[in-house]
């Protein structure tokens, strides 16, 4: 029903899930049931016009008392009943927008989140707002006037039953004000879409900015990302201007009829009266009537900005959990041994045409190391993102345990294994909630895996030891500090397979060497640990090295004789075979 008032198209292809279709859907009888007292409130809002009628014709024609009071009770009696229902049906409204956003806002996030975390375009701050659109309308007066506006049939019956002429007219205002509507959405609907992307993109640049407020105002950006930020505004405003000019001229055309279908309706009854066709209350009933049938599209037109925004809405929102619903369906499995297998593996990011990786191939069993090397822009942090599950392959696989890293469980898998990205950051809350990834604190996990990164004596210096606040305005951390956090984060619940993207490019040699100690003992805990590094030192830790170049795999093989090869001045020897899944 939502979907048909907003104009959405519903050519879902066959099999597809669609979670915002299917939510609506499990609301069809609340939806129905929300149609019906709507028709019970228009067939209750006829009768202040009957009884203005019988007041006219029937009262003071008689002069009764009696009646004058008992259609006053009866009317007072209508009165408390059709507010009963109005309230009952707003009740009814919260309960279905409640139950969208119980059933969607978890899923909006995680959309949105994916979306974000693989490079794609996405405004995280638009789609919560998407969703909460769609709730707000399905609780104001635009979908109340949507669903009244088929109403309009019903007083033009009545009319009828007055005098044909008046039933003509009111179909005839009805239709003018309809083809209004309808010519006001063909001409707003494209100009606010582009101005709600303009303000979209104006807002993502805004907040890039802000994320690196600190860098920009150091080395004087602050003024060329404020240019940068108001050219998208301005054209945002722009866009904004033409809509509402637009809207203005149609606005214009639709007020002319407004005002005068009252008047005109009035000239035509006292017409009608003064031939003796009608009764002066019913004079009195028709100005009432083409009012009561104008009313909902005057709603519609003065809602029309808000039912345009929400079809956008509901577009992008659909279109999100249709796009991600391939996230929906994944295995649960056990925690991982580490045994990988990678075969000619490519990833090309969103809005790319070049792969970063391609053709990768290797693989690793439970307590092997493996060192990736390569020049700057060689594609290792891409490669590291494909080994976590970040990103999807555009062709080859990932295979952990046999089962490709992306079709597992996202919170499954992510609980199970380490990671260690190049770019750190740290969320509101403790040193505990970060290490325990914001999950249930386990301190003995958390202790356990500080020591293990060097940060344990570190951590009780800090104000509050290990429930010093950080995130954004929380405890300031070093390079070093954030590095040994950030492995502590990737070593709780002691996972068997790590991933470390440049774990020392912050580190003294001291923590190095500490470094070297860890991998070296999560080695021989049967942990398959995979890092990447531009300082050779670390190297040695390794059992394999896999060297990239421009995305491509130079090399792959045991560290001793990668190094061996290299010393004599000889390329190295081909890659053994991959080691069977």
């Amino acid at each position: 029903m939502l979907r048909k008032a907003l104009g959405v198209p519903t050519n879902t292809q066959v099999g597809q899930k669609n979670p915002l279709r299917e939510v609506l859907h499990e609301c069809k009888k609340a939806f129905w049931l929300t149609g019906i007292l709507t028709f019970v409130v228009e067939v209750l809002s006829i009768s202040p016009i009957m009884y203005m009628m019988n007041m006219y014709d029937r009262v003071m024609s008689s002069r009764s008392g009696v009646t004058l009071v008992s259609l006053t009770v009866l009317i007072l009696g209508l009165y408390v009943f059709w507010s009963a229902l109005e309230w009952l049906r707003t009740r009814l409204m919260v309960r279905i927008s409640m139950r969208v956003d119980w059933d969607l806002a978890s899923a909006t996030f995680d959309a949105a989140f994916r979306r974000y975390a693989g490079r794609k375009k996405v405004d995280v701050h638009q789609v919560l707002g998407d969703l909460l659109q769609v709730r707000q309308f399905l609780t104001g007066q635009s979908i109340l006037a949507l669903m009244s506006a088929p109403f309009a049939v019903m007083f033009i019956i009545i009319g009828a039953l007055f005098h044909p002429y008046l039933a003509i007219f009111i179909l005839v205002a009805s239709v003018l004000l309809l083809v209004v509507s309808y010519m006001t959405q063909r001409v707003t609907t494209p100009l606010l879409r582009e101005a709600n992307d303009a303000k979209a993109d104006s807002n993502r640049i805004a907040a890039q900015s802000l994320q690196h407020a600190e860098s920009a105002l150091a080395l004087g950006m602050h003024t060329h990302m404020r240019r940068r930020w108001y050219q998208r505004h301005q054209g945002y405003l722009g866009m904004q201007a033409h809509a509402s000019e637009a809207a203005g001229v149609m606005g214009g055309a639709s007020g002319f009829l407004q005002k005068a279908f009252p008047s005109l309706q009035m000239a035509l009854a006292i017409y009608l009266a003064i031939d003796g066709l009608i009764t002066g209350g019913m004079v009195m009933a028709a100005t009432f009537l083409i009012s009561k049938a104008v009313a909902p599209i005057q709603k519609l037109l003065g809602s029309w900005g808000e039912i345009t925004t929400t079809r956008q809405s509901f577009e992008r929102l659909e279109k999100l959990l249709i796009e991600d619903d391939v996230h929906q369906d994944r295995l649960l499995m056990p925690a991982p041994k580490g045994r990988l297998l990678v075969e000619h593996v490519v990833a090309v990011p969103a809005g790319a045409k070049k792969p970063v990786i391609d053709g990768v191939n290797f693989s690793m069993m439970p307590g092997e190391v493996t060192a990736i090397v390569g020049p700057s822009a060689a594609g290792k942090s891409s490669l590291v993102r494909l080994l976590v599950g970040i990103w999807a392959p555009a062709a080859g696989s990932v295979r952990l345990d046999g089962v490709s890293v992306s079709d597992w469980i996202r919170d499954d898998l992510g609980s199970q294994i380490g990671y260690v990205p190049q770019d750190i950051a740290f969320f509101e809350g403790s040193v505990s909630d970060n290490i325990a990834r914001l999950g249930d604190v386990d301190a003995d996990k958390v202790v356990m895996a500080a020591k293990l990164a060097g940060m344990h004596d570190t951590i009780l210096s800090f104000p509050s030891g290990y429930e010093t606040q950080l995130g954004e305005n929380g405890h300031a951390l070093t390079g070093g500090q954030r590095q040994r956090m950030a492995i502590a984060r990737a070593l709780y619940g002691t996972p068997k397979y790590i991933v470390m993207d440049e774990p020392n490019a912050a580190l003294d040699d001291a923590s190095e060497r500490q470094l070297m100690v860890l991998i070296r003992a999560l080695k021989n805990s049967g942990a398959s640990v995979l890092f990447t590094t531009h300082r050779p030192n670390l190297i040695s830790a390794a059992d394999n090295l896999l060297v990239l170049s421009n995305g491509k795999q130079v090399a792959y093989g045991p560290v001793a004789a990668m190094l061996a090869s290299v010393r004599q001045d000889a390329p190295p020897a081909a890659p053994p075979q991959a080691l069977a899944a």
